[in-house]
């Protein structure tokens, strides 16, 4: 027997339909459907066997079923890190070693410049690839983990900025942000939150 599903679409109920009849309607993640493995109604958001449909369509609504836990991310994270501090370690040998050569009137780099240095470039990093196709750092891309909006769509570069810019309120009181991960029913840090971001691990 065919699995047969309806929709509530507005105020008024329609079907029943097939999956496949479904998956052609392209419907938002957030339409109410009835499941006939379900005793209510649910978004289409929560219903896994559509998870491949919209991933499809470039889109990876969040769910309960692929909320990244707290050990992935930290694993990207520092995946992440060790990318940005190579990176700021070769720039601000170039740059000294410009001085050094060139115009030593200029100084060297100090420590608290280096720091902001790296936060900045952190946050630029992350932001950049947030927004983009890759929807998640390289780190975040190797464990298969993307950052998504409420819809599965990938960030503003806007909102990934603000997302990363937040990491500085997650890291107060002993990071208490971060290890929100950890208990949260969404895997949410207090960052991710506010920039109403998820994210996600693939299949």
């Amino acid at each position: 027997m065919i699995n047969t599903y309806y929709l509530m679409q507005g105020s008024e109920q329609t079907g029943p339909f097939t999956q496949y009849e479904i998956m052609d309607m392209q419907l938002d993640v957030h339409t109410m459907v009835l499941s006939p493995l379900a005793t209510g109604w649910e978004e289409m958001i929560d219903l896994p066997e559509f998870n491949y449909y919209f991933e499809n369509r470039g889109i990876y609504p969040p769910n309960k079923s692929n909320y990244a836990h707290f050990g992935w991310r930290i694993l990207a994270y520092l995946i992440d890190t060790a990318i940005v501090i190579l990176s700021v370690m070769m720039l601000s040998l170039a740059y000294n070693l410009f001085v050094y050569l060139v115009a030593p009137s200029a100084g060297f780099a100090n420590e608290n410049g280096l720091n902001l240095f790296f936060g900045l470039s952190a946050s630029l990093y992350n932001a950049t690839c947030e927004s983009s196709r890759l929807r998640g750092s390289i780190g975040k891309v190797a464990c298969k983990l993307c950052v998504v909006d409420v819809k599965g769509e990938r960030l503003t570069f806007a909102n990934a900025l603000g997302r990363n810019f937040g990491k500085i309120l997650s890291s107060i009181i002993f990071g208490l942000g971060f290890l929100r991960i950890l208990w949260d029913d969404k895997r949410q840090g207090w960052h991710d939150e506010l920039a109403k971001a998820y994210v996600i691990r693939r299949k």
